[in-house]
């Protein structure tokens, strides 16, 4: 694995859990008007550039099954999201009041464990799992079923096909119905997961940017980010937020690491992003109950809360990470082997 993908994966996930603290925030002192704060939510459409990436990354050049090719991702994903999807479900059943976004509803459960978009009963405007966060699942599921639909293709007709299918995809999804299907389905942030497949392709051609230009593009793509996170609606993500995501990725796979030192963990938490994405939501629900129902000063203060939030969320997704990971060695690199 390049271990600026790990990098992109780190950032990308404390992104999303500073997002979620702030949003927290509101909850533990009413009295702070954190809105203008409120930033991370992007890191999402960082993961989905370096999801299509990894995908053509790890297919190309090997012979792999659709099959195969999903009991990989089966995997990695299922176990630990099941387990939080029904634990949410158990404590929603059990003890109601301690959850604010999750009630317990047997369809809804039945259609997050086999990540099919569906209506948030808590709030009908959001189609959302349990976990919440889990919407992204629901997506990578989808863009996993796509791609290993077209790994028997030769490689050369994949990314064509690819293009094909999503096109056809958006197409059918805006001439239908509108259905919640129809809704997820059609949103245009799934060309994000397209992109990164082509940028998989680009670095497998070895068509990469000068080295000098990529760390500006670099710095670019997170400012950008950073400001149209502020100027551009979340509907029109898959370009305001997507493009300098793509930037980004790009940029960052276009840099020669190995000759910089590793920074061993941020490399770590970008091993362990995924652990940290499914479980950070308990970890702020455990912090907003506390701040609640205990008079810890320290929890009121802004600062103090969203920077526990980020070591907290860290610290519980490393653990739960190394529980539910085989122990095995991993090579990391700044450039596949050749």
């Amino acid at each position: 694995m390049l271990v600026q993908l790990q990098y992109l994966r780190a950032v990308a996930a404390l992104m999303v859990v500073y997002f979620h603290a702030i949003l927290q925030l509101a909850k533990v002192n009413p009295a702070i008007d954190a809105t203008s704060f409120i930033y991370g939510e992007t890191g999402v459409d960082v993961f989905f550039v370096l999801s299509g990436f990894v995908m053509w990354l790890t297919t190309s050049g090997r012979a792999m099954t659709p099959a195969d090719f999903a009991r990989k991702r089966i995997k990695r994903i299922v176990p630990l999201y099941w387990l939080a999807t029904l634990f949410s479900a158990t404590v929603a059943l059990i003890a109601p009041s301690l959850l604010k976004s999750t009630a317990f509803d047997l369809p809804h459960l039945m259609a997050s464990l086999l990540f099919l978009p569906w209506i948030n009963p808590v709030d009908p405007t959001m189609i959302a799992p349990v976990v919440v966060p889990g919407w992204t699942l629901n997506y990578e599921m989808f863009f996993y079923f796509v791609f290993a639909l077209l790994l028997p293709l030769r490689e050369d007709y994949r990314l064509p096909a690819l293009f094909g299918a999503f096109l056809a995809i958006l197409i059918v999804c805006h001439l239908l119905p509108e259905t919640t299907a129809t809704t997820f389905y059609g949103e245009p942030i799934i060309l994000e997961f397209l992109a990164g497949a082509v940028l998989g392709w680009l670095y497998g051609q070895k068509i990469l940017l000068p080295q000098r230009w990529a760390w500006v593009l670099l710095a670019v793509g997170f400012a950008f980010l950073f400001i149209n996170e502020d100027l551009v609606r979340p509907e029109n993500r898959y370009y305001g937020w997507g493009i300098p995501a793509i930037f980004i990725v790009y940029s960052a796979v276009s840099i020669d690491f190995s000759k910089l030192p590793t920074v061993s963990w941020l490399n770590y938490l970008g091993d362990a992003s995924y652990a940290i994405y499914i479980t950070h939501a308990f970890t702020l629900a455990f912090l907003r109950i506390i701040a609640n129902h205990f008079p810890i000063g320290a929890l009121q203060q802004p600062v103090f809360f969203v920077v526990l939030c980020l070591v907290l969320s860290s610290v519980l997704g490393a653990v739960i990470h190394e529980i539910t990971t085989p122990r095995r060695k991993v090579r990391v690199a700044s450039r596949p082997a050749t």
